[in-house]
């Protein structure tokens, strides 16, 4: 996607071919499952499925044309000696710029590729930068748990703490502080699960410096 474009629902531009870009967005949401890099930007184009415009049809081809100069990309497995699972997770603040609603992002490694990912609009309004990645890790959590089970069901358990990458070090301090202060009082409670997750040893989440 463009990076300054913003997506409204009610942008002043014509109306498209609604049919169209349905069936558009809903091929490209098929082939997300096989490739995450367009995960995100299929989610928010397909925001906007009711009444869609020409501007989100103009943003919907864009994906297409990018998937179809991208064919020859794609997630390589190797053999690997031990399989260890890890996790990256980020997330923006306020990226729905109408509801004030934040997006989730996760992807776990297996070994030498990738095998889950998740791009998700938070189902709350985060306040700051660093309750949004707070949800976002503790959803990339719930995964971890799912993923662990499955792994020991299929004799590769996992030893010792799933490591959960995240670049905001105020919401891994979060997680490490049972006690609920002005900046954490007010979540929801089910979003302090991941508190649990840490102090049982299953998850440990480490600091990962992007660049923009």
């Amino acid at each position: 996607m463009n990076v300054n474009e913003k997506l409204y629902r009610e942008d002043g531009a014509k109306i498209a071919d609604a049919t169209y870009f349905r069936r558009l967005v809903g091929g490209l949401n098929c082939l997300s499952h096989t490739r995450l890099d367009i995960s995100f930007s299929v989610g928010v184009v397909s925001r906007f499925m009711h009444n869609p415009s020409k501007l989100h049809l103009v943003a919907a081809k864009r994906i297409l044309r990018y998937v179809a100069g991208t064919t020859n990309h794609g997630i390589w497995y190797s053999k690997e000696p031990s399989f260890m699972l890890t996790s990256f997770t980020d997330s923006d603040w306020v990226g729905d710029i109408e509801n004030r609603q934040s997006t989730s992002g996760y992807v776990f490694n297996l070994g030498s590729g990738v095998i889950s990912w998740c791009s998700k609009k938070q189902e709350v309004v985060a306040l700051s930068t660093s309750e949004a990645e707070y949800i976002a890790a503790t959803a990339a959590t719930c995964q971890v748990i799912w993923l662990r089970r499955l792994l020991s069901d299929l004799k590769q358990k996992q030893s010792g703490a799933t490591k959960i990458f995240g670049d905001n070090r105020s919401s891994i301090a979060m997680t490490k502080n049972p006690t609920f202060h002005s900046r954490s009082k007010h979540i929801d409670i089910r979003y302090h699960f991941i508190q649990t997750c840490v102090s049982s040893g299953q998850i440990v989440l480490k600091a990962y410096d992007t660049i923009e």
